[in-house]
């Protein structure tokens, strides 16, 4: 039998671009990759969307996240951020 730490440490790890923060308490992150392509042996990118668990609205549009996989908290959310790795550039002008 694993014990709860070794299980913890199979669960899947993705990071991606904050692309929506408009809900409370989640956000959208869609996280990009590359792949090739069978026939044509060239590079494409595949993206994909995942509703994310934020319980500190910490998270903004365009901050770079690394999220992890944990229980269903909702319909479609099943990830939750485990660290903001890059916050995204102060926009808009003078308050």
């Amino acid at each position: 039998m694993t014990s709860p730490s070794e299980r913890r440490s199979q669960r899947k790890v993705r990071s991606g671009v904050v692309v929506s923060d408009k809900m409370d308490k989640t956000i959208v992150v869609e996280v990009t990759r590359t792949v090739i392509h069978p026939v044509y042996k060239k590079y494409v990118r595949r993206r994909k969307r995942f509703m994310v668990h934020d319980e500190e609205n910490r998270c903004r549009i365009g901050d770079e996240v690394m999220i992890v996989e944990t229980r269903p908290l909702s319909r479609q959310k099943n990830w939750r951020v485990r660290k903001v790795l890059r916050e995204a550039p102060m926009r808009g002008g003078a308050t």
